[in-house]
C-alpha cells in the first residue's frame, strides 16, 4: 500500500469515527428526550448553523436543544443577514412530507386538473371569510388555482358544524353539497366512513389555527382570506422562487 493509499484510508476511519461519535451524541439527545417524548420513532435530530445548537423534529413541531441535551428551547430561528425563518423552513418541509401521503379522493375540489397551481384549503363552512373565499371560487378557478378543500370544523367533533361536513364529505355531490353549506344552509344529512376528523387533526398538527387556512403542495401555508388576483400573484412569487408551481 502506497502513502496516497493510507492517507485515504486513515481518512476514511476518521470520517466513521466522527460519524459514529456524532451518532453518541445524539442518542445522549434521545435518552435525554426519552422520559418527555412518548412516541421516540417519530424524532429527528438535525444540526444547524448556530454553534452548539441542534434541531429537534417531534412529530410535526419543532424545539431546539443545546447539543450537551441539558438545555431545551423553543421559538423561531431567523437568519437576519439573509431574512430567512429557519424554523419557518424546517416546518414547510414537515408539511411538504405529510401533505404528500394524502390521499386526493377525499378531497373536496373546484377547478380542472389542467390548473397552473393547486392549493389545499383547511376550511369551516360556517366561517364567515370561508364563505367570501367561495363565493370567488370561479375567479380562483379561471386565475388558474384549483382549490382542494379539506375539512377543519372549528367547533370539534360533535358539532353542527362537524356534522355538516360529514353530510358534506358523504355525498354523493361532494361539490353541491360545499356550495349549499357554504350559503349557510343545512347540506342533505348523510353518514359514511369519512376523513373529517382525520383531517381536522392533521390541520392542527402543521400549525393551522384558523379558517381558511391555505398551503401549497411545497408546504408553504399562508393563513387567511386572500382575494384571487392578489393570491394568484403570490403564487407566482412563490413559484419564481422555488422554481415549481
Amino acid at each position: 500500500m502506497n502513502i496516497k493509499s493510507i492517507q485515504v484510508a486513515l481518512l476514511g476511519v476518521a470520517l466513521l469515527l466522527s460519524t459514529a461519535a456524532k451518532a453518541d451524541e445524539f442518542a445522549e439527545i434521545k435518552d435525554r428526550l426519552s422520559s418527555l417524548v412518548p412516541n421516540m420513532q417519530d424524532l429527528v435530530i438535525a444540526e444547524t448553523p448556530l454553534s452548539g445548537v441542534l434541531q429537534v423534529r417531534i412529530g410535526s413541531d419543532i424545539i431546539y436543544m443545546s447539543e450537551d441535551g441539558r438545555y431545551l428551547f423553543q421559538g423561531r430561528v431567523i437568519d437576519l443577514e439573509t431574512q430567512r425563518d429557519l424554523t419557518e423552513a424546517a416546518m414547510s418541509e414537515v408539511r411538504k412530507q405529510r401533505l404528500q401521503e394524502l390521499d386526493s379522493s377525499e378531497f373536496v375540489t373546484f377547478g380542472n386538473d389542467t390548473a397552473e397551481f393547486e392549493l389545499l384549503v383547511f376550511t369551516d363552512p360556517d366561517c364567515g371569510f370561508c364563505r367570501r373565499m367561495h363565493e370567488k371560487m370561479d375567479e380562483y378557478n379561471a386565475l388558474g388555482i384549483r382549490i382542494h378543500y379539506l375539512a377543519f370544523p372549528r367547533a370539534g367533533q360533535g358539532s353542527s358544524t362537524y356534522n355538516n361536513m360529514v353530510s358534506i364529505w358523504c355525498a354523493e355531490d361532494r361539490q353541491g353539497a360545499m356550495d349549499i353549506a357554504k350559503l349557510g344552509r343545512t347540506p342533505a344529512a348523510a353518514t359514511c366512513d369519512n376523513p373529517v376528523m382525520e383531517q381536522y387533526r392533521l390541520g392542527q398538527s402543521l400549525g393551522v389555527t384558523g379558517t381558511p387556512s391555505l398551503m401549497t403542495f411545497d408546504g408553504d401555508i399562508i393563513p387567511g382570506y386572500v382575494p384571487p388576483e392578489q393570491l394568484r400573484e403570490r403564487l407566482d412569487r412563490y413559484a419564481a422562487a422555488n422554481g415549481s408551481r
